[in-house]
């Protein structure tokens, strides 16, 4: 069964030659932010959101598992700017391999935010983040231990927990013995959905902007899981039709192709198409020489033309005119 070596392999060349098609379909503004609605602290710097997902290599040429091979597997770590919705930087490893070296601060730019999930918790990265200028916005973990240096609660008029704020310290002794600290701000907060509260506390090295833009922030971080999920469920990956690691990357790339291919073809139509629906309709006509544009736009046009001839059929010629 192949394997993946657990070098990063750099998305460059895909980036390069996609980066005029998806500035087109999917603009920012001119500081380099993703356009939506919000405060301006939001808006101010560039957004990153990044995930992981691993896929498996149980079937390979077909699904058929050869004798005396090992089940494999690849890791896909994608890093998208926010409320872009396509990747902008992809990399592969072994499936092993966890998200840490997406926390260099060599990835990034002064300025940036990152939002990820919490299983990324690295003092040693977060404080060169800090030093370079980059923020971070990541989910609380229970069992850490700080050293707690301001603790302000916002309560509302009834009396009930708002928000909140927690300046700490945390502490972490290296292999050499040094200690290292990092100064953090902890903000709880009460997630109110469907009825119910659910206390939820962020982790972020930004001392100065406001409780809502650090929320906001965070819930952006949906959109990256909102994008493994139609790759899922449109591109699946069932099967492997190599067993190379380089052919197994470049049906990944292919995927990755096709979904932005995809989507550029629904931000540009008017028509309002569900991505899995256009991804079914684009399977079916693929083979055919068809505008795709003009058949989403109407795709009941030459249907109407064949009921219209039906009801109003021409006149049929006497036998003796």
């Amino acid at each position: 069964m192949p394997t993946c070596a657990a070098t990063n392999v750099s998305s460059k060349p895909f980036t390069e030659s996609c980066t005029p098609l998806i500035s087109t379909c999917f603009p920012r503004t001119a500081d380099g932010a993703g356009v939506q609605s919000g405060s301006s602290a939001c808006k101010s710097s560039i957004r990153r959101l990044f995930r992981s997902s691993p896929i498996s290599f149980s079937k390979v040429s077909g699904g058929i598992q050869r004798p005396g091979k090992k089940k494999g597997g690849i890791k896909v770590h994608a890093n998208i700017h926010a409320n872009e919705f396509v990747p902008s930087d992809i990399r592969f490893t072994s499936a092993a391999k966890g998200d840490s070296f997406m926390l260099r601060p060599s990835n990034y730019h002064s300025g940036d935010i990152l939002a990820f999930d919490r299983a990324y918790i690295d003092y040693a990265k977060f404080e060169e983040m800090t030093e370079a200028g980059v923020t971070y916005v990541t989910k609380m973990k229970k069992n850490l231990r700080c050293e707690t240096l301001e603790d302000v609660m916002y309560m509302t008029s009834e009396g009930v927990m708002e928000h909140r704020v927690q300046q700490v310290v945390f502490t972490k002794r290296n292999k050499g013995g040094e200690e290292l600290k990092h100064r953090a701000r902890i903000i709880t907060y009460a997630d109110r959905k469907k009825h119910k509260n659910k206390l939820i506390s962020l982790l972020t090295n930004d001392m100065e902007m406001s409780i809502q833009d650090i929320i906001e922030i965070y819930r952006q971080r949906w959109e990256i899981e909102l994008l493994f999920k139609q790759l899922k469920q449109n591109f699946p990956l069932r099967y492997f039709y190599g067993e190379s690691a380089k052919a197994i990357k470049i049906q990944i790339w292919v995927t990755l192709i096709a979904n932005l291919l995809l989507m550029v073809l629904q931000k540009r139509i008017k028509r309002n198409w569900s991505f899995s629906n256009l991804a079914t309709m684009v399977r079916i006509m693929l083979m055919y020489y068809i505008d795709c544009y003009s058949f989403f736009e109407h795709p009941e046009k030459d249907w109407l033309k064949i009921l219209d001839t039906h009801d109003n059929p021409p006149a049929e010629p006497s036998l003796f005119d």
